[in-house]
This record gives structure tokens, sequence and C-alpha cells, in this order.
């Protein structure tokens, strides 16, 4: 995938993430997206190391979907620890 398709595909898996753990977060549009991107590549990374998988295969391929929003859920939980504490 190019670069521009890991930031949309970032920008869309940071906002689903959001819509999946409601609460009020420090971060805006910005930060959403790049957790949404480092979450995509934490959740490709995750379903090669844990399930010997090539889970990101493509755009449209929903293993790729599946591995953003769940590895960016995972740095958003860690966000939020870390935001709250300051």
């Amino acid at each position: 995938m190019g670069i521009l398709a890991w930031i949309l595909l970032g920008l869309f898996a940071g906002i689903i993430a959001k819509m999946l753990m409601p609460g009020k977060d420090p971060g805006g549009i910005i930060v959403t997206t790049l957790i949404g991107i480092a979450g995509g590549l934490l959740g490709g990374w995750l379903g090669k190391v844990i399930f010997d998988v090539e889970s990101v295969d493509g755009f449209f391929e929903l293993s790729t979907w599946i591995a953003a929003i769940v590895g960016s859920l995972i740095l958003l939980a860690i966000f939020r620890l870390f935001a709250r504490r300051r």
C-alpha cells in the first residue's frame, strides 16, 4: 500500500477506534490520524507475529481493516492512560 493509502486507512481506523471507545480524548484529528497509522502498523505486526498471517494485504481487505482498528484501539487505550496522568 502507498503512503496515501496508509494515511487514509489510519484516519478511518483512528476514527472508528474513537467511536468504539467513547470518552473525552485530549487529541484532535492529527492525533487521531497518527494513532490510526501507528495502530495499523501495530495491528499488522501483531497479526504476523501472533497468528503467522499477512494481515496487511490491501486497502480493501477486511483483515487489513481489522488489524488497523485493533491496533488503533490498543494505542488509544495506552494514549488515554498516559494522557490522564498529566
